[in-house]
């Protein structure tokens, strides 16, 4: 299984914004903490702002903070929205499946199962799993800061 680069930015988004719980912040900071395109992360917070995950404050002195408490934000949740456009396997997909053994083949069903026990999993986990050490976390964003000359 392989997420794709949108999920883990989302991901990463969420805990930069989890670990400033008592500020705005804004897509410029994420993206130089990251060294992730400005582009990529405004397409990513609309996404999350819409879902709900995000709240967006606009103005010049807006910027995003979490929409709910950590601990409600599923990060299987997450993962399902941000890869809903990616099926694992080509036969997961009847629209474009042009595999000519899918009627026959039983490994949709080993993948279906394996996928299932990857989501049950991440279902588990919440955002507050992610950032049980936010002095940490915020010591190396501070420090990737520092190095950036930021």
């Amino acid at each position: 299984m392989r997420l794709t680069s949108y999920s883990d930015y989302a991901l990463r988004m969420l805990i930069y914004t989890a670990v400033h719980p008592d500020k705005l912040v804004t897509i410029s900071e994420i993206s130089k903490s990251y060294s992730i395109s400005k582009n990529h992360l405004m397409k990513i917070a609309n996404q999350l702002a819409m879902a709900g995950v995000l709240k967006s404050v606009r103005g010049r002195n807006g910027g995003l903070r979490l929409a709910r408490p950590p601990e409600q934000i599923s990060i299987g949740a997450i993962v399902r929205l941000t890869e809903s456009e990616s099926p694992l396997v080509e036969c997961f997909d009847p629209e474009t499946n042009t595999c000519i053994i899918t009627r026959a083949c039983g490994l949709k069903y080993l993948f279906a199962e394996a996928l299932q026990a990857f989501y049950s999993r991440l279902d588990e986990a919440t955002l507050a799993d992610l950032v049980q050490r936010p002095k940490s976390l915020l010591m190396l964003f501070a420090a990737s800061d520092q190095s950036k000359g930021y």
